[in-house]
């Protein structure tokens, strides 16, 4: 008899979560201004609003917190992670921050100024927020593909060649300062990226004299497609695609808080040292010095070993394989999902789900509101709220997707709970038509919005 899958870690502590009612959930959804960001985590049950610093970090990685050294210049944590990001992503040049967007906000301020045009696929919202921020534009070149969720084409994260060069062609190359590769692709539903369509976009990019940056936050999870769906990829490690990936690319930024494994922490890695010196003024003004950057020396070390584990093929089976369960129980309710399925998260087709509902009325955000209510599940919107406004018209922007996004965090959850998720959309889903009325807006930011919108009930 074939031997079962099972998890490649065991479970040393465990942390009590907290069963509400639905009487409860009314009340908190309400005073949240029905925006799950703005919930305690207490009144969550099944927490998947991202997989953002939400992991668990295994036991060598505390016992590198041990080690850390907390020398403000030259610690030997620097160092450590210094070693990590040559030995895997083959970077001479980093600088460390606290987070991904600091990340972008130092290099971004290196390389960025008004009117300048950063094409990619599909730009996270952090990505363009720094970008629209500093009065350029985020120009979306992903493949048709990636749109149309019951198409199964396995690498939805793929960047259009022909979208690309005809922005290339077309404008100025002094207002191009770099394309940026989203690996995997966060916004259509965790796609990723092959690694021909990589090379093919790095060489179209050398034709121009132009930069190319991958946004690396699920760097090894991209690795882990490449390795089961690309062919001739087969027999290569997680390492070994890690580093050919990183071949087609001039930098990175990096949230850690995703394939690192830590609760935060980011960079910026570099081949070119005169970059390396641009940028370093800005890390020395938003993050610290060049040998911290915003970091302790203890999460540096954990950073590091995070690295090492996150780019292991059995942590990233397992992770991945506990992503599939859950799309894989919602198939089995018939809910309309992203297939193939992502490598963090589930993505719901919000559209396909409430098919009756005015887009104005926030389709994805209205389901999140109605799985919390459900079951204490927090989810994310990625929709219209996070599309945001255009940045001229002040008009809402209604993407081509409307998703909810089902974000799991690295060794947390067991797969019960994921069937738990699971009967609690369908549970959703059963009353589908029912859910009548959405939601609008009686309080916004200028930029970034899904933070800290606040909504009401559309009476």
């Amino acid at each position: 008899m074939k031997l079962p899958f099972a998890e490649s870690y065991k479970m040393k502590m465990v942390e009590s979560i907290r069963k509400s009612s639905w009487e409860e959930r009314v009340e908190w959804i309400k005073a949240a201004k029905y925006n799950l960001f703005n919930l305690r985590s207490d009144q969550v049950f099944i927490d998947l609003l991202t997989d953002s610093g939400t992991g668990a970090m295994s036991d060598k990685q505390w016992s590198a917190l041990m080690l850390g050294d907390e020398s403000y210049a030259g610690a030997s944590s620097y160092f450590k992670m210094k070693t990590a990001i040559k030995d895997i992503f083959g970077f001479d040049y980093f600088l460390p921050t606290h987070q991904g967007r600091a990340a972008e906000n130092v290099l971004f301020s290196a390389m960025l100024k008004e009117g300048d045009i950063v094409p990619g696929n599909a730009h996270f919202d952090t990505t363009k927020g720094h970008i629209e921020f500093r009065k350029a534009h985020a120009m979306d070149c992903t493949i048709a593909e990636a749109y149309d969720t019951t198409n199964s084409f396995p690498f939805k994260g793929n960047i259009d060649l022909n979208k690309l060069e005809y922005i290339l062609e077309n404008n100025p190359r002094e207002k191009i300062p770099l394309i940026i590769i989203t690996a995997t692709c966060n916004t259509p539903g965790g796609q990723p990226v092959s690694l021909q369509n990589m090379k093919e976009v790095y060489t179209m990019a050398k034709k121009f004299g132009i930069r190319v940056f991958i946004d690396s936050a699920r760097f090894a999870e991209n690795a882990y497609f490449i390795k089961m769906r690309e062919p001739g990829c087969q027999d290569k490690t997680i390492r070994e695609i890690v580093r050919e990936m990183f071949q087609y690319a001039d930098g990175m930024t990096m949230s850690s808080k995703k394939d690192a494994i830590v609760n935060m922490g980011g960079f910026i890695g570099l081949s070119d040292k005169e970059l390396f010196q641009q940028a370093s003024i800005y890390n020395i003004m938003y993050e610290g010095y060049i040998t911290y950057g915003g970091m302790s020396g203890r999460d540096m070390n954990a950073l590091a070993q995070g690295l090492y584990e996150g780019t292991e093929f059995d942590f990233l089976e397992t992770r991945i394989k506990q992503v599939a369960y859950l799309g894989e129980k919602l198939d089995e309710f018939d809910i309309p999902t992203q297939n193939p399925f992502g490598g963090h998260a589930i993505f719901v087709d919000a559209k396909r789900f409430l098919p009756n509902m005015p887009k104005e009325q926030f389709v994805a955000q209205t389901l999140a509101v109605e799985l919390y209510l459900e079951a204490g599940v927090r989810s994310v919107e990625i929709g219209a709220l996070l599309a945001d406004r255009d940045p001229v018209t002040r008009e809402n922007r209604y993407p081509k997707l409307e998703m909810l996004r089902l974000t799991i965090p690295r060794r947390v959850y067991t797969n019960n709970h994921m069937y738990y998720v699971a009967v609690a959309m369908k549970n959703v889903y059963d009353r589908r038509f029912d859910i009548t009325k959405g939601l609008k807006i009686v309080n916004e930011a200028p930029i970034m919005r899904h933070f800290t919108v606040e909504l009401e009930r559309v009476q």
